[in-house]
């Protein structure tokens, strides 16, 4: 189960990273709430999470969900590049999450 709630609270880091932009630096209000009310949201299903899970897996793999979300998210709405680098590190990142995953 705190997989999954760290798998959640990743996908909300997704979240609140994009509507960071769409904030435009917290000067539009209602971006600006979605995105602090969807940060709150992560940050508690990451302790939740942390619990049951180590400090150091629950974190890493938190931070790698949510880069590689935010990437990905780029790269396909915001038309930020995806070259071969950039998706040869997205891939070590989803390797290191994997990494962490099985080593716990």
């Amino acid at each position: 189960m705190a997989w999954l709630v760290l798998f959640i609270a990743g996908l909300l880091e997704v979240v609140w990273a994009v509507g960071l932009k769409y904030s435009d630096g917290f000067t539009r209000l209602w971006p600006s709430l979605f995105t602090i009310v969807t940060m709150l949201l992560s940050f508690w299903l990451l302790g939740l999470a942390m619990r049951s899970l180590p400090v150091g897996t629950a974190y890493g793999v938190w931070v790698g969900i949510g880069a590689v979300g935010t990437v990905i998210y780029g790269i396909m709405f915001l038309s930020e590049p995806a070259g071969f680098i950039r998706m040869l590190s997205v891939g070590l990142i989803l390797t290191g999450i994997v990494g962490l995953k099985v080593s716990t």
